[in-house]
């Protein structure tokens, strides 16, 4: 059972009555003149704007910048896993942490601007002796996945039939039930993927983008809602799931394209921040997954229409880490079967009463993701049964790319020698890291390689290891070693190619 997130204390010094906020100058403002003043702050004091976006510095972010600078509601559009659901969620870091409400109020009404009859009613009751409460920023975005089941009661709201059989009549606002955009007053709401809403309920939200005010069957409310409306969508001429209609599409102030990460660097930046990796993943193996994934986004067998998340990337490196500690969960498991079979205790007795050493992946690793991730990439229609071979021809090919940019120049003729009486080193998923340095000895160039590679002069057996079955693909993949797979699964670099 997992804990639910803890609800923000507001600290005790903030004013607990109208009369108080009056006293201390809280200024009323619109939630875009809030934006826009914090904003303008981190400007001027060259502070972050927005956390963990990236690659997004010189293009995507300074549009951002300007239209809430302008005040102007926006479209995000993207291809999947552009990261626009992240930008979205972090413009709440823009809000004040703490803004006043009238407690109770469904619409968070600010305490010196109240718009439903009650509060206003409430308000003129109490007057500074009103009690007001504190929102956290936090508390004031809203989400909504457009699916084609939504409705405009999901948004905007309907009628209670509840508090009608209480009592009240129908042309009383009180009877309302509000949806998830006004309950959102006084913050910011998305759209995620807009073009998948129905284009009836896309007309709902016509009066909330211009005039600001809410229509529910036919009752004239004119509440007043303060938000920034953002929505998110992949381009309208790369979907046939629907389209954002016209009039809707023109209120909108500001229609800003995403991209995915532009150079190679940007790619690692990306995996290095978003992945939750089990186990020691490389530099240079990192470096073959980002190659591959702007390979297959770039690949003329792959829909380009549908994009290749940025998350395949991600994925990757995960799936790598965990076929490193699975590998090492396997040898322990083995080692310890062994010491009971044969009563002695081997080398390496007692990995369960002594911290295990940190599994490191290695290039061979990389294999696996062909399998688990193609569901990720959607193909071109001739390619059907042939998902697997482009992937692993795309991984091939962005493994001796790194293997070119990281070690070029290097004299590598230690590795080959290796080979040349007709001996093969033996590599593979269930291969001991002390196993495969057993049979290479010592290597002429190796430190250099590991150098090149940054792993240092002190490298630990899973990084050593690492490092010499990434050179023996590298030199395969350059046609200077052989290389087959044996039928217990375990890969040998042997001879010439």
């Amino acid at each position: 059972m997992t804990a639910s997130p803890v609800t923000p204390v507001p600290p005790a010094d903030l004013p607990g009555t109208l009369g108080a906020l009056r006293a201390a100058g809280h200024p009323y403002r619109t939630v875009k003149q809030e934006l826009r003043d914090n904003l303008l702050a981190r400007l001027r004091d060259g502070r972050p704007r927005f956390t963990g976006i990236v690659g997004y510095d010189d293009t995507v972010l300074p549009e951002v910048e300007r239209a809430l600078l302008a005040g102007h509601d926006m479209v995000l559009l993207g291809e999947r896993g552009q990261g626009k659901t992240r930008l979205i969620r972090s413009l709440v870091t823009l809000l004040d942490e703490w803004t006043p409400v009238i407690p109770g109020s469904v619409l968070n009404e600010h305490p010196l601007h109240p718009v439903t009859p009650a509060a206003l009613a409430l308000v003129a009751e109490a007057g500074d002796d009103l009690p007001i409460g504190w929102l956290h920023r936090s508390m004031r975005y809203g989400e909504k996945l457009a699916t084609p089941d939504t409705s405009v009661g999901d948004l905007i709201g309907d009628v209670d039939p509840i508090r009608l059989a209480q009592g009240r009549t129908l042309g009383d606002p009180e009877t309302i039930h509000f949806g998830l955009v006004p309950r959102t007053n006084r913050g910011i709401f998305a759209v995620n993927e807009l073009p998948d809403l129905a284009e009836r309920i896309q007309v709902a939200l016509l009066n909330v983008l211009e005039e600001r005010d809410i229509q529910v069957r036919g009752y004239q409310l004119r509440l007043p809602l303060d938000l920034l409306l953002v929505a998110s969508a992949n381009p309208e001429d790369y979907t046939n799931r629907g389209r954002i209609i016209t009039p809707l599409k023109d209120r909108f102030g500001a229609e800003i394209r995403t991209h995915y990460p532009t150079d190679l660097e940007l790619e690692l930046e990306l995996i290095r921040q978003e992945a939750d990796l089990v186990a020691e993943v490389p530099e240079h193996v990192l470096e073959v997954l980002a190659r591959f994934a702007r390979a297959v986004r770039e690949s003329p067998s792959v829909d380009p229409r549908s994009g290749v998340s940025a998350r395949f990337a991600i994925a990757a490196a995960e799936t790598v880490a965990a076929a490193a500690l699975r590998r090492a969960g396997l040898l322990a498991a083995s080692r310890d079967r062994d010491e009971v079979l044969t009563g002695a205790p081997s080398s390496t007795a007692g990995v369960n009463k002594v911290p295990f050493l940190t599994p490191v992946a290695r290039v061979g690793d990389a294999v696996s993701v062909t399998s688990t991730l193609r569901g990720k990439v959607e193909f071109e229609s001739g390619e059907e049964g042939r998902e697997i071979e482009i992937l692993g021809h795309l991984l091939r090919t962005a493994t001796a790319e790194t293997f070119r940019a990281r070690l070029a120049g290097l004299d590598l003729s230690g590795f080959t020698a290796l080979v040349d009486d007709g001996k093969a080193i033996e590599t593979g998923e269930l291969v001991p890291a002390a196993e495969l340095l057993r049979q290479v000895g010592t290597v002429p160039g190796l430190a250099k390689v590991l150098d090149r590679l940054g792993i240092g002069d002190a490298p630990s057996p899973g990084q050593a290891a690492a490092a010499v079955e990434f050179v023996l693909e590298g030199l395969h993949l350059n046609r200077r070693l052989g290389k087959d797979v044996t039928d217990s699964g375990r890969t040998r670099y042997g001879g010439r190619d």
